[in-house]
């Protein structure tokens, strides 16, 4: 590839597809440790965050359905390189900005690897509406007295306490006859 391609510090949620324009044995030694950093020419890369496969081990789904169903890729992103990723043969490589633990790095890749697009992860809203519920409120939960919630403890044990002894009861029986 011609250009440098730049990861900012503190990215998260970016993919990065590749294509591999290499003969499968190289494309499998690229999942050897080290072997992938240097030839994006960076120093260090998490390969947990990392994929390398042949696009006809996606059969039917192929590399659109892969990024929208399985890497979580909004489908609008995907359908404007729809025919581009369809027309993909060979190896890829995914990489996930996890991948470079949040450092700023700049990626010069090998001649046989050519960036197809970046895609972004469809990001969760973790916020929640605030609390309303009355139930939802800390110490809610109806009191009993002192006495009442023993006797009710000392019940629910009792009936505990006989089911256990019936059902031992009758696992002996059966054993016996």
């Amino acid at each position: 590839m011609d250009g440098v391609i730049h990861i900012p510090a503190g990215e998260r949620g970016v993919i990065r597809l590749f294509a591999l324009s290499m003969r499968p044995e190289q494309a499998a030694f690229l999942k050897e440790p080290g072997a992938l950093a240097q030839v994006l020419g960076i120093e260090m890369l998490d390969m947990e965050q990392v994929e390398i496969f042949p696009v006809s081990d996606l059969e039917d789904i192929g590399l659109t359905g892969y990024l929208t169903e399985g890497c979580g890729v909004p489908r609008a992103q995907v359908e404007e390189d729809r025919e581009l990723l369809q027309a993909q043969e060979g190896h890829v490589l995914l990489i996930r900005s996890r991948a470079f633990d949040g450092k700023e790095t700049r990626l010069t890749p090998a001649d046989q690897i050519r960036l197809i697009g970046t895609y972004g992860e469809r990001q969760i809203n973790w916020s929640a509406p605030p609390e309303t519920a009355e139930s939802a409120k800390p110490y809610s939960a109806p009191k009993l007295p002192p006495r009442a919630a023993r006797s009710q403890s000392r019940r629910i044990g009792a009936v505990l306490f006989t089911v256990v002894m019936l059902l031992i009861a009758l696992l002996v029986w059966v054993l016996v006859t």
